[in-house]
């Protein structure tokens, strides 16, 4: 019964950052109707910038500073945040009108473009590099389970960003422009609503959280490198169509109950080395016999 508990626990902290992540492609998608595929190299971005900055974070605050980690985290975001807002204003804006295969090869190219620049030798360079220690990193034992407090940062960061999010897309005017472009962009505009504005917040705040994900996954993963954004990215977009793309408590959930369980097939004797294959599989099961997801809601569109 131990084990399943500690399975459980790992399992949450991972879902919490695949909900993250996943909840980023949910919005860009719930406002215009695409998946961007460069979403997971934002979060390899987010990671980096923490790499960079957590040495001067330790010189002004001290090494594993809780008041340094936080303005690391503060100040990663918000570079992943203009970076996003950048991407929609040359990748993805010049599209808008054009057909969706037009922007979704760009979205993989955009994606490429990124992964393979920062493995140049002049910028990241392809080898692992090891990543900082924000927080102080102590085990924690109940009985026979065994808690990390990286583990209890995540599920408090995910926790607290999931209800600002809330708070800002359904008590806020930008999060009520949000929901309005999201159903329906021209009744929007004839509203007076600012489309641009609206389309680059989202990216904005989508890239933000994928920034925190990714420093949250950089302080479980033994390393960094440029292509670390692919597989977390790969469950992510898992996560976010088995809980309904488009909606945001089905993201996060989707995640949860992926990294749930990814996390027990890896504990299974024999089934371990198929843990990639098993997120697939689910993928397949939910396209198959619930195509809107967990939640999702099957809409007719008019042709």
């Amino acid at each position: 019964m131990s084990q399943i508990e500690q399975q459980l626990i790992n399992g949450l902290a991972l879902g919490a950052i695949y909900a993250l992540i996943a909840i980023g492609y949910t919005m860009v998608y719930g406002v215009l109707r695409f998946i961007n595929f460069a979403h997971s190299d934002v979060l390899m971005l987010g990671a980096f910038a923490a790499y960079f900055l957590a040495p001067l974070s330790e010189r002004v605050f001290g090494p594993q500073s809780i008041t340094g980690a936080i303005c690391v985290v503060v100040a990663s975001s918000a570079l992943c945040a203009g970076i996003g807002m950048l991407i929609e204003l040359l990748a993805y804006r010049p599209l808008r009108n054009r057909p969706k295969l037009a922007v979704l090869i760009t979205a993989i190219g955009v994606s490429l473009l990124i992964e393979y620049t920062c493995q140049h030798k002049a910028v990241f360079k392809a080898e692992t590099k090891p990543f900082p220690r924000l927080f102080p990193s102590q085990d924690f034992r109940f009985g026979g389970l065994a808690i990390s407090s990286n583990d209890i940062v995540v599920l408090l960061v995910t926790v607290v960003l999931l209800g600002i999010l809330w708070f800002v897309v359904q008590r806020t005017r930008i999060g009520t422009a949000m929901r309005a472009v999201s159903f329906n962009h021209q009744a929007a505009a004839l509203m007076g609503i600012n489309i641009n504005r609206v389309i680059s917040f989202t990216f904005g705040l989508g890239s933000a959280l994928a920034a925190v994900a990714g420093i949250l996954y950089a302080m479980k993963a033994p390393g960094i490198e440029p292509l670390m954004g692919v597989q977390p990215g790969l469950r992510a977009f898992i996560a976010a169509v088995v809980g309904g793309i488009g909606n945001l408590p089905g993201a996060a959930i989707g995640g949860v109950l992926l990294g749930a369980l990814e996390t027990f097939a890896g504990g299974i004797p024999g089934i371990s080395n198929y843990r990639d294959g098993i997120a697939f599989a689910i993928l397949i099961l939910i396209l198959l016999f619930k195509p809107a997801g967990l939640l999702g809601r099957v809409q007719t569109e008019k042709v």
